[in-house]
């Protein structure tokens, strides 16, 4: 037997003002899409903002549904509009956030499994990485350089 160790390096900053300039205005228009969010049943609202290589910001919203299966999240929409939007440009970044009508969030909020699987096939698709920004109501903001910090393990289209 083997051990493997896999590990993720997390750049921590504190505030949204000691970031970089493309970065705060991506995160900021992440927080202002929350309003953009259908939440009605879990009142959890998320915004995820894209950074295009063309240096367009795209954003979405989560889309709840009373069939949760249903459910749209936030960082899928946005990576849907700016695939109809600009087929043919990379993503850059994307900065994602929620709020929490009934428990506030001061810890960043990673993107779901699924979400994490489709930002990984975005970098293998355009072949860049896309950098993760991710921030809680208030607190730290967390990034990271590529999607595949957030899944170390990927399935991708090498193995079909």
């Amino acid at each position: 037997m083997k051990n493997i160790s896999l590990t993720t390096s997390i750049a921590v900053y504190p505030s949204i003002e000691e970031l970089p300039e493309t970065l705060k205005v991506l995160l900021q228009k992440a927080k202002d899409g929350l309003v953009k969010s259908y939440s009605p049943y879990s009142e959890f609202r998320v915004s995820a903002a894209l950074l295009l290589e063309n240096g367009e910001i795209l954003t979405g919203a989560n889309q709840e549904n009373a069939a949760y299966s249903m459910c749209l999240c936030a960082e899928r929409v946005a990576l849907a509009a700016a695939t109809s939007e600009f087929p043919e440009v990379a993503v850059r970044a994307i900065a994602i956030t929620v709020k929490n009508k009934n428990n506030p969030v001061t810890i960043p909020a990673a993107p779901c499994g699924a979400c994490r699987q489709v930002l990984s096939e975005t970098e293998d698709r355009f072949k860049n990485k896309i950098k993760i920004l991710m921030q809680g109501e208030s607190g730290d903001i967390y990034v990271l350089e590529t999607a595949k910090d957030l899944l170390p393990l990927f399935f991708d289209g090498s193995f079909l």
